[in-house]
């Protein structure tokens, strides 16, 4: 399996394909809806948000705390068990919860379009959307029985979670988390919140470009192709200035973010009759 068709969404989203703005949008939103079962507007409005203000408390909805907690505050906030019991063991759930990672990316998507998410192209998305799942259920319970079906759906979507993940989480995950009241210039604000991965073509490849993180936020427009020429230039501006430019290998990255997922172990709550 390969992430080519989500890669592609995404370079539409950020306008690195074409130079119409409209071709970009037509492109996103067939590759996106009929191809990958996404929305695209719904991941435009999302990704957009992110990179205005990456890993900012309040502002970023990829660390909102739905199923993590990324800082402190917000392993702290969760006063029931089983939240607690996620935030303490988050590290050791990474990994598996990013098999459902795929299936909740399909139902937010379809949830936002149905319930007046972004109204551009919604009829077309709709449609897009429907013909996607059509096809996709239709051609898997038309050549298998009900239950091979079902386990080869199960086994694509976990597949396609975790690769997506692992695409994604090296990029911010462990880096510093600003605070709901913080505010740092823009050049530091996607710098610091940032890490790219080296490993050359395999990482390329792998990743879909996404290892120039850095780069790729100050310049979101730039063809992917080009972001490691700008590479040298970025690193030797941020030297000169003393802003701390990270880079780290794959397993590096992976290590960095479960320590830090690790880092908020909220104490267990003493019960209440215990206390007295």
């Amino acid at each position: 399996m390969n992430n080519t068709p989500s890669t592609t969404a995404v370079s539409s989203c950020h306008q690195q394909i074409a130079r119409s703005r409209r071709v970009n949008h037509v492109l996103g939103v067939v590759v996106g809806d009929l191809l990958v079962g996404l929305s695209f507007g719904w991941w435009v409005l999302k990704h957009n948000r992110h990179h205005a203000k990456p890993n900012h408390e309040g502002h970023d909805p990829d660390i909102a705390g739905a199923a993590l907690a990324f800082s402190a505050r917000q392993a702290e906030e969760r006063t029931d068990a089983f939240g607690r019991f996620m935030a303490r063991y988050q590290a050791w759930l990474f990994f598996p919860m990013l098999t459902l990672e795929g299936l909740q990316l399909h139902v937010a998507s379809t949830k936002s379009l149905l319930t007046g998410g972004p109204r551009r192209y919604r009829s077309t998305e709709i449609t897009l959307m429907g013909l996607h799942f059509l096809g996709y259920l239709g051609g898997v319970f038309w050549v298998l029985s009900p239950v091979q079906a079902l386990a080869f759906i199960a086994v694509h979507q976990a597949v396609f979670g975790v690769y997506m993940g692992c695409s994604f989480a090296p990029n911010h995950k462990g880096m510093p988390i600003i605070g709901e009241g913080e505010e740092l210039d823009f050049l530091r604000r996607q710098v610091l919140t940032s890490r790219n991965v080296a490993g050359g073509v395999f990482t390329d490849v792998l990743l879909g470009g996404l290892n120039y993180q850095v780069e790729h936020h100050l310049f979101p427009s730039m063809p992917r192709p080009n972001l490691r020429r700008a590479q040298p230039i970025v690193r030797e501006y941020c030297r000169q200035h003393r802003i701390l430019y990270t880079e780290t290998s794959l397993i590096g990255s992976y290590v960095a973010a479960l320590r830090h997922l690790n880092s908020f172990r909220p104490a267990a709550r003493v019960p209440a009759r215990a206390a007295r």
